[in-house]
C-alpha cells in the first residue's frame, strides 16, 4: 500500500501543502491551530486522485490563508477517523466529500463549483457570495479575471460590450446582476455583456483608466473604444437592451436644491450673518447639516414642523435656524462640526449646549419651552485611551504600511452594531499592543475628511473590517464580532509568520 500512495503521489505531483492525516489527535490538533481548513475524504486513494490533482493548485494558490487537508477513507487508520467524524465519502457518487472547518469546527459542505478559482475564491472568503459564474444564468456573461482578458476582449471582440466592473460585496452589483444577465441572454450575437471584479489593489490602473469611483461602473466600448456610462442601476433587461439601441452618454441630473433654497420658515445663516443673527436672537437652535447626510435629510421635515409650530406661536420659546457646514466652512470649524447633524442651542449670544437627542418635532419643542443641560456626552472613541490607531484620509495608507498585519475597523459613531463592537475591538487591541507588527485600527467614516477614503477602502455598511497587509489590502473580516474573533483572526496570522520563520531556519 505505502508503495502504491508513493507512487501515486510522484504521478501527482502532490503539493506539499496538503496535508495527509489519519489520526484523530492530530486532526483536532490541525483545527485547533488553523481556522480556515477545507478537508477531502474520499472512499479509497484512487477516488481522491483527480481531486488532488486540482487541490494541489489550490492549495498553492491560498498558501497562508487556508489549508488543505486529505483523509483517506478506505486505509485501516484513517477509517476509525472517518467513522468519528461521522463522514462515509461511500455514499458519495464519485467516492469524494469536501467539507469545510472554520474556527476549530465544521462550518459547512462544499457544494460549489469544483473549480480552481471557485475553491480558491471560497477558502479567501469562505462566508462570501459565490463567484457571478458559478450562477448558471450567467452563462452567457463573459467573465473578465485579468487586465490583460480585458485588453485581449476589447481588441478582438467586434460587437458592442457593455462592461460591469464590479466589486463582490456591493448590494447595488448584486441587485442588478440578474437583469445584466439576462440581457446577455436576450441579446447573446447582437451585444457583448461582460463582468469583471476589479475591487482587488491590482486593478488600480483599470479603475483609474475608466473612472471606477464606486461599484458598479458600466462601460460601453464599440470597437474597443471606450465612448459612455451606463447609469441606470435599476435598469431591466428590457431597459438595458433599449437603451444599447441608441447608446448615449448619461443626461446631467438636476442639481439638488440646497435646503435654504426651499420655501419653510427656518432661517438660514451664512459665515456672514450668523453671529449678527445670534446676538439678535436670545433663544436659537441651530442645525448644522450637509446636503448628502441621510440622517439630516431625515430630520430636516420634523425640524420645519417644529420651526412652524413656534413661528405660528405668539409667545414663541426660541427660533429654528441651519447652517450647510459643506459651504459655511468657518462657522462649521469654529464650532468643532465633525458629524451631522449637530444641533447647538444659542442663548443670549453665546453657545450654551449640544443637543444629539433633540430629533423630532415633539422633542425639539418639549426642550425649547423648558431648555437644561443635556447628559454629559459619553467621551468619543478616540478621545478614550486605548491600543487602537485612530486613522484619517490623510495618514491612513502610510500608516498602515508601517504594520505587517493590520485590521481596520470603518464605523460611524451612531451606528449601533458598531457600538457593541467597539469594545471587543478594543479589548483585542490591548491583546496585540506589545507586538510592533500588529495593530488594530479604526476610521469614522461620519466625518467629512473620511468620506472619500471609506468610499475608495469599500465601505458600504458600518462597521466594515478590512485586514491589510503593509498597507495592501487582502481581505474583508467577515468573522465573529466579539474579542475571540478578532484575536484569533490576528493570532493565526502571527502563528502562520512564526511557522514561516521556523521552516527558514530549518532549510538553514
Amino acid at each position: 500500500m505505502q508503495a502504491f500512495l508513493l507512487a501515486f503521489g510522484y504521478s501527482l505531483k502532490l503539493s506539499p501543502l496538503i496535508e495527509k492525516i489519519s489520526d484523530h489527535k492530530d486532526f483536532k490538533k490541525l483545527l485547533r491551530t488553523r481556522n480556515n481548513v477545507l478537508v477531502l475524504y474520499s472512499k479509497s486513494a484512487a477516488a481522491a486522485e483527480s481531486s488532488l490533482r486540482l487541490l494541489s493548485n489550490v492549495a498553492q494558490e491560498v498558501k497562508g490563508r487556508g489549508t488543505i487537508s486529505w483523509i483517506d477513507c478506505g486505509d485501516t487508520e484513517s477509517r476509525k477517523l472517518c467513522k468519528k467524524m461521522k463522514v462515509d465519502p461511500n455514499s458519495k457518487e464519485k467516492g469524494v466529500e469536501l467539507l469545510h472547518y472554520k474556527d476549530g469546527a465544521f462550518h459547512t459542505e462544499y457544494n460549489r463549483a469544483v473549480t480552481l478559482k471557485s475553491m480558491v475564491a471560497f477558502l479567501k472568503d469562505p462566508e462570501g457570495a459565490p463567484l457571478w459564474e458559478e450562477d448558471p444564468e450567467a452563462k452567457d456573461i463573459v467573465h473578465v479575471d485579468s487586465e490583460k482578458e480585458l485588453r485581449r476582449l476589447l481588441k478582438k471582440e467586434d460587437k458592442p460590450l457593455l462592461m460591469m466592473f464590479y466589486a463582490p460585496w456591493c448590494g447595488v452589483c448584486k441587485r442588478m446582476m440578474p437583469s445584466f444577465q439576462q440581457a446577455a441572454t436576450e441579446l447573446k450575437g447582437k451585444y457583448v455583456l461582460a463582468g469583471m471584479n476589479v475591487y482587488s489593489a491590482e486593478f488600480e490602473r483599470i479603475k483609474e483608466e475608466y473612472n471606477v469611483r464606486g461599484y458598479p461602473t458600466i462601460c460601453y466600448f464599440e470597437k474597443g473604444k471606450f465612448l459612455f456610462h451606463f447609469e441606470n442601476y435599476g435598469a431591466t433587461a428590457a431597459d438595458i437592451a433599449e437603451w444599447l439601441k441608441n447608446p448615449q452618454a448619461p443626461q446631467p441630473q438636476a442639481p439638488e436644491i440646497p435646503w435654504a433654497d426651499e420655501e419653510n420658515v427656518v432661517y438660514h445663516l451664512t459665515d456672514e450673518d450668523f453671529d449678527k443673527f445670534i446676538k439678535d436672537h436670545s433663544s436659537v437652535l441651530v442645525m448644522f447639516h450637509a446636503p448628502w447626510c441621510g440622517h439630516c435629510k431625515k430630520m430636516k421635515p420634523e425640524y420645519e414642523k417644529a420651526a412652524e409650530f413656534l413661528h405660528a406661536g405668539s409667545d414663541s420659546p426660541g427660533v429654528l435656524a441651519a447652517v450647510d457646514a459643506t459651504v459655511n466652512k468657518a462657522l462649521a470649524e469654529r464650532y468643532h462640526i465633525s458629524g451631522f447633524p449637530t444641533v447647538k442651542y444659542f442663548k443670549d449670544g453665546e453657545e450654551k449646549y449640544t443637543l444629539p437627542h433633540l430629533r423630532t418635532k415633539k422633542k425639539i419643542i418639549d426642550w425649547l419651552q423648558n431648555p437644561e443641560a443635556p447628559p454629559p456626552p459619553e467621551p468619543a472613541w478616540e478621545e478614550k485611551q486605548s491600543s487602537v490607531v485612530h486613522l484619517a484620509g490623510e495618514d491612513f495608507r502610510e500608516s498602515l504600511k508601517k504594520k505587517k498585519h493590520t485590521l481596520v475597523m470603518f464605523y460611524a459613531p451612531w451606528c449601533p452594531h458598531c457600538k457593541n463592537a467597539i469594545p471587543h475591538f478594543t479589548t483585542a487591541a490591548e491583546v496585540f499592543k506589545e507586538d510592533r507588527k500588529i495593530a488594530y485600527a479604526a476610521v469614522d467614516c461620519a466625518k467629512d475628511q473620511n468620506h472619500d477614503l471609506c468610499k475608495q477602502e469599500g465601505v458600504d455598511g458600518y462597521p466594515t473590517f478590512n485586514y491589510y497587509n503593509y498597507g495592501k489590502f487582502v481581505e474583508k473580516y467577515t468573522g465573529e464580532r466579539g474579542e475571540a474573533g478578532f484575536t484569533t483572526f490576528m493570532r493565526t496570522l502571527r502563528e502562520r509568520d512564526h511557522e514561516r520563520v521556523g521552516k527558514k531556519k530549518d532549510e538553514l
